[in-house]
């Protein structure tokens, strides 16, 4: 536990300061381009990319391995894992094109293939008589613990312009999300923007894998912004809010996992980003589960209320249970189930009021149902003073204004 609150302050080393700085930008990149990634419904086209990226890292190694006498660079390995990732994103837009294949089947056979050679690719590294090929397996379930200077600086420097990118361009990725037609009426070139789009998604894959790897990436770009739309419907705010979530769990995540080496790096990361997400679906104000519970609670007690002082009213017996229980904590009814004074004027009011929701239904049927749960609030607190004046009087034609009586004596 010490150890932990020593990276979580990064007061355990300039190197695990570091890796969870470097974690954060990542995270908070990944959960700001993840917004438009799940608005675009391209979820699966991450889980592809991600994939994809095994075979390129396995040849990266080898060529470097090779020619150079080390496959253990940083670059070399990212560059070859965002070529196999290139080529994969192509593989699914050409069988989506030309084929009659769905893009998730495309998606499917590309992310089976690829990940099934570079499985292939990994086993015959291993078999091979050269040294630094256990370093490759943290390209799978992520690894800091080992990760160096220069590594984490990289993985931090991309990460930031990544998150720079999607912020200089979130309008125009709003608007391919939103209004594809109304993007390309614009002027908006919206085939660009979807290839710079999975572009930046791309990048965040590649400079994901030594930290959370290949097989949970797709978790850093998808709970983040899947736990903030709980929170808002904005935009901007949802962008913020992922890119926050993000970055606090990659951060506690990569704290975790320099405190417990033996644990993996990518695993601690999507728990602690998961549980976020619980927590967002639990206590969120918007969508979360308590709050859906309480409006659900707070519209029967109004239910269940009006039709209770409806039925006082109209002199009928109320014998729902919940009904009564409510009537009588209101004091609308005496604990034999009676009607008190205040549940008799109460009443009256009740019944006018729906008369004149009737009416309003009645001269007004396609207003009235474009209203949400109309005649469930007192006609004034919904519609239109002189609009409710005019309703008094056609309730009411017989009721004659002292004005209107003296200008008929008058003639």
């Amino acid at each position: 536990m010490e150890q932990f609150f020593a990276a979580l302050t990064l007061s355990a080393g300039y190197n695990t300061a570091l890796v969870c700085i470097g974690a954060a930008l990542l995270g908070a990149a990944s959960g700001a381009i993840g917004v438009f990634v799940l608005l675009r419904k391209r979820t699966l086209v991450s889980d592809a990319v991600s994939h994809a990226t095994l075979p390129g890292v396995a040849l990266a190694f080898i060529i470097a391995q090779v020619y150079f006498g080390s496959g253990r660079s940083l670059p070399v390995l990212l560059f070859g894992a965002a070529l196999s990732a290139g080529i994969g994103v192509l593989a699914v837009d050409w069988i989506k094109t030309h084929t009659r294949l769905t893009e998730d089947a495309a998606i499917g056979t590309v992310l089976s293939t690829f990940f099934a050679v570079g499985m292939v690719l990994l086993t015959i590294i291993q078999s091979m008589s050269i040294s630094g090929q256990a370093g490759l397996e943290g390209f799978l379930l992520g690894a800091t613990s080992g990760m160096l200077k220069s590594e984490a600086l990289t993985i931090a420097v991309a990460a930031a312009l990544v998150g720079l990118a999607v912020v200089l361009r979130m309008k125009e990725f709003s608007l391919l999300c939103f209004d594809e037609g109304f993007a390309a009426a614009s002027g908006y070139n919206v085939r660009w923007l979807d290839r710079t789009l999975l572009l930046l998604l791309l990048g965040i894959v590649v400079i994901g894998l030594k930290t959370v790897g290949l097989v949970l990436i797709i978790a850093l770009a998808i709970i983040p912004p899947v736990a903030a739309r709980f929170w808002t419907d904005r935009v901007p705010v949802l962008v913020a809010i992922a890119a926050g979530i993000g970055a606090s769990g990659s951060y506690i995540g990569a704290a975790l996992s320099a405190s417990a080496p033996n644990m993996p790096t990518g695993g601690l990361i999507v728990l602690v980003l998961f549980s976020f997400f619980v927590v967002s679906l639990l206590v969120s104000p918007v969508r979360g589960v308590l709050a859906a519970a309480l409006k659900h609670y707070r519209f029967q007690r109004i239910v269940h209320l009006r039709q209770g002082l409806l039925a006082i009213a109209h002199n009928e017996p109320v014998l729902e249970p919940l009904t009564r229980s409510i009537l009588r904590r209101g004091g609308f009814m005496s604990g034999d189930g009676q009607p008190t004074v205040k549940g008799q004027s109460e009443a009256r009011l009740i019944e006018r009021d729906q008369k004149l929701w009737n009416l309003y239904r009645e001269m007004h049927p396609e207003e009235s149902h474009a209203l949400a749960d109309w005649s469930l609030k007192p006609i004034g607190e919904v519609l239109p003073a002189d609009t409710v004046k005019v309703l008094e009087q056609e309730l009411s034609p017989h009721v004659v204004h002292p004005e209107e009586s003296g200008k008929g004596g008058a003639n």
